[in-house]
């Protein structure tokens, strides 16, 4: 099956999810939501969301990313009152015009979408092992646990363990779920409807799943 030209040129691709290669170039739909749904970001007042203390954290920390990861764009982005919605570009190559789009996964659509968690958990390892446990025995187990350097789990975690760290500063509660939601956007008209899904998001908070109604 070929593929539309997006932004130059694309190649539509054959891989599975399961085995997806999530450090490869493309563009990422990325939901990360707070532990047990907790509001700590703020509120939505007139349908505009307000940013707590936390929330504008959690704002400044995701347009940070690309400081850490020079190879990492970002696009439509947005802090709801127990979440966070954005769309991350990898581009190792550093040219846009050439980053690659993935054809393999479907995305709904609209306010209608369906998470897909991703494979690697995002919460740090336990640390009580054995002392009797040999070191590359270790490093092997953490190796099989540990997300791709570069991928898109390396990124969120990094993202997510700063939030962390700073927030606990004045907010010793503040947890995350300990995965994230992701999408591989298939093509052009893909991302301009999640696009637009961000931005709106405020406005449709009302029928957002993760509104716990406590706002």
């Amino acid at each position: 099956m070929s593929g539309k030209k997006f932004r130059g040129k694309y190649r539509v691709d054959s891989a599975r999810m399961k085995n997806y290669d999530y450090s490869r170039n493309g563009a990422y739909f990325v939901t990360i939501v707070t532990e047990n749904r907790e509001n700590y970001f703020g509120e939505i007042i007139d349908k505009k969301m307000q940013l707590s203390e936390m929330g504008e954290i959690a704002e400044k920390f995701w347009h940070e990313i690309p400081q850490h990861f020079p190879f990492v764009k970002l696009d439509a982005f947005v802090v709801m009152p127990n979440h966070v919605h954005g769309i991350i570009w990898i581009d190792n190559d550093g040219n846009n015009n050439d980053v690659r789009i993935d054809d393999d996964a479907r995305i709904d659509n609209g306010t209608r979408r369906r998470d897909v968690a991703c494979n690697v958990s995002t919460t740090t390892s336990n640390t009580n092992t054995s002392s009797t446990t040999p070191n590359n025995q270790k490093n092997e187990k953490m190796a099989k646990i540990s997300p791709k350097r570069g991928s898109l789990a390396t990124i969120i975690r990094s993202y997510k363990s700063a939030v962390t760290k700073k927030s606990r500063e004045k907010f010793p509660y503040f947890a995350w779920q300990p995965r994230f939601h992701d999408h591989i956007i298939r093509d052009e008209t893909s991302l301009n409807k999640i696009r637009k899904y961000i931005i709106l998001n405020p406005e449709l908070w009302d029928r957002d799943r993760n509104n716990n109604g406590d706002w």
